[in-house]
């Protein structure tokens, strides 16, 4: 899957690589401004017992 990735991006490997990188800080920040405050409204971590 990732060799599959890195041939179908454009340009030199350098280039490549900041696409990568720019693709990365995008899904994160999806995850942490989108899905986890959504997913967290289902998850109360408050209400965990362990005895």
């Amino acid at each position: 899957m990732y060799a599959a990735l890195w041939r179908i991006l454009p340009g030199p490997a350098w280039v490549r690589v900041l696409i990568l990188l720019i693709l990365l800080i995008a899904a994160l920040y999806g995850l942490f401004f989108y899905v986890f405050p959504w997913v967290s409204q289902f998850v109360n971590p408050q209400e965990v017992t362990v005895e």
